[in-house]
């Protein structure tokens, strides 16, 4: 089993910065994705970024890139996500998912790990 812990949510006004953090224990060295996802209320959960263990490989959704970034510290099994230039659309509880090798990083469907959500908000 593997146990994640998001922190770092918060309030901020449009265009300020916040930083996630997801802590993962456990049987971490199954873990070969580390995901962010987020999810508004009355919408459905959305892929935000992805770190691969092997070679670190990053992946963005474009309704972010340019002002997130994921990185990733696999010796303190700590994943991060930087959000800088926030939006009102940014809003959201935001998700840290790990799972093994997968085909379709963006699903949310292939993920057996979640931690339980930590919210951000932007107000205008």
């Amino acid at each position: 089993q593997v146990q994640l812990v998001e922190s770092g949510g918060g309030l901020v006004q449009a265009g300020g910065s916040l930083r996630l953090s997801c802590a993962a224990s456990g049987r971490t060295f199954t873990i070969y994705t580390m995901t962010w996802f987020r999810q508004a209320p009355g919408k459905e959960r959305e892929f935000v970024a992805a770190i691969m263990r092997s070679g670190g490989r990053t992946y963005v959704a474009d309704s972010v890139k340019g002002r997130f970034t994921i990185s990733g510290d696999y010796a303190q099994n700590t994943m991060y996500l930087q959000m800088n230039s926030l939006k009102p659309e940014d809003t959201a509880s935001y998700y840290c998912a790990a799972g093994h090798i997968m085909s379709s990083y963006y699903s949310p469907r292939e993920y057996g790990y979640w931690g339980q959500g930590t919210q951000v908000t932007v107000s205008s």
